[in-house]
């Protein structure tokens, strides 16, 4: 909805949702300790989502400088690597390691997305300022800082996804990412208050990348480094906004030229709350298994079912999967998956592996298991339909459920129980039963990666909740480095 005239030269005041995101950045506090607590487990989950990418040569071969030796020795340091970055780009570095497995935290609503992908920003602001900041004898920054800037920029991008689908007008979802990166980044950065709407303004002008990269026939590996870019270019607008440059007051409203009439179908944005701490309370974990969200509690299912079925995999006739509408839309495939982007996106596959072999984990996406007969024979044999009751609890507030149900039916006539699963495990009605999953995926990822003395001591430090929100960011970014 426009509201701007576009014969009028009249500078306009700054669009309302604009200066809702940075008044919230700049004047909120956050006194909710359950927010800042799930935070502080979020920041452990994020890096060991960062530390298993190492794994794979794929991710790795997109670490380090823009161009080979241009490093930054008072630059922010790399979890698990050797890379020290000027913070621009090692907002990119940070954001593709959480992201590039599918492993860190979500939020689903009308739009959904990965909050914790703005740590990429996040922590590279806070560690390259905590090194300026020693070098010129000023206090650094705190993980109590980084775990407060979590909690806004989890909100941010969480309460615009409530309500406005960008996957509708095709747009991804990391267009939030970067708005919610520039604003705290800003903030960080000692921006003030026009600085951050000029940045934000700017950030809203950039548009969205297309979601071409997420569905079939194009998926790729795009949509695992998408996020660390879109952190990349929210710390250069931020950066950018320090120094004085301008922002657009009417981004989203201007007649025409405006985000809402050029990409938004001339429709304004809703809002269902105002911002909090609500996305950080209710923020998803991915605990178990390195799937799209929507298909979580379909593995768990098949977790279920699969010592029942192990045995009489050629017996069975059809397999039933009932999921949520978003599930249908997202990531019910058929046919060919080309490469291990393809295959964490189809729901079918993710449930194939696991009735199979009864696990899912980031290697059953590469080429080796998917060309195993026994999983597109399985596919072959899947019904994919939306239960409107799994719907509705999804968007329902109150619950925020993301049901799936399998029941598989055998060439005799007989067939399993229906299995049945609303909450995944890193579901906030399952805090007590997910933490300990966290802590042990957390505490494996250490393991796989350090020696067992920095292991040690990273663990000792993440036991102790005040301890770590007490740490120097550069020292606790210390700890990671190899």
């Amino acid at each position: 909805m426009s509201t701007v005239d576009i014969r009028s030269a009249e500078r306009p005041e700054f669009d309302q949702v604009i200066k809702d995101i940075v008044d919230y950045v700049l004047d909120y506090e956050v006194q909710s300790d359950e927010a800042m607590d799930t935070a502080h487990y979020c920041l452990l989950d994020s890096l060991a989502c960062a530390l298993l990418a190492l794994d794979f040569p794929e991710c790795v071969k997109h670490l380090g400088p823009v161009v080979p030796g241009a490093t930054l020795n008072t630059g922010a340091k790399i979890p698990g690597t050797s890379h020290q970055l000027e913070p621009v780009q090692a907002a990119f570095n940070i954001g593709a390691l959480i992201r590039w497995l599918d492993f860190n935290d979500t939020w689903l609503a009308a739009e959904w997305g990965h909050p914790s992908d703005n740590l990429g920003a996040i922590l590279s602001v806070a560690d390259y300022l905590s090194r300026q900041r020693l070098m010129n004898n000023q206090p650094p920054l705190r993980i109590k800082d980084v775990l407060m800037a979590m909690v806004k920029a989890h909100e941010i991008q969480g309460v615009l996804a409530l309500e406005n689908p960008f996957n509708r007008v095709g747009i991804d979802h990391v267009i939030l990412v970067r708005i919610a990166s520039t604003a705290v980044a800003a903030q960080m950065l000692g921006c003030n208050r026009q600085e951050i709407k000029n940045a934000v303004s700017n950030a809203w002008i950039d548009g969205g990348a297309l979601r071409t990269y997420r569905h079939a026939p194009n998926t790729g590996s795009r949509k695992s480094w998408a996020a660390g870019d879109a952190c990349r270019r929210a710390v250069q607008l931020a950066l950018m906004a320090k120094t004085g440059e301008m922002g657009y007051p009417s981004a989203l409203t201007a007649k025409t030229w405006g985000f809402y009439d050029v990409l938004f179908k001339g429709q304004a944005f809703s809002f269902q709350r105002e911002y909090g701490a609500y996305v950080m309370e209710n923020i998803l974990f991915k605990l178990s298994f390195p799937a799209e969200f929507h298909a979580q509690t379909a593995v768990e299912c098949a977790m279920t079912l699969h010592d029942s079925v192990k045995d009489r995999l050629d017996d069975i006739e059809r397999i039933a999967i009932e999921t949520q509408e978003a599930g249908v839309r997202i990531i019910d495939k058929t046919g060919a998956l080309d490469n291990p982007a393809d295959r964490d996106h189809c729901l079918q596959y993710m449930v194939a592996v696991p009735l199979a072999f009864g696990r899912l984990t980031a290697d059953d996406y590469e080429d080796d298991i998917a060309q195993l007969p026994i999983i597109d024979q399985l596919r072959d044999k899947m019904t994919v339909k939306e239960n409107p009751q799994f719907t509705k609890d999804y968007f329902d507030p109150d619950k925020r459920a993301i049901g799936n149900s399998i029941q598989i039916y055998f060439k005799d006539g007989s067939s399993t129980e229906k299995i049945s699963v609303d909450y995944p495990i890193g579901h906030r009605n399952r805090r007590e039963e997910g933490i300990p999953v966290l802590i042990n995926k957390f505490e494996r990822a250490l393991d796989d990666h350090f020696s067992h003395k920095q292991a040690t001591k990273i663990k000792a430090v993440a036991q102790n909740k005040e301890q770590m929100a007490a740490m120097s960011v550069n020292e606790f970014m210390d700890l990671w480095y190899l």
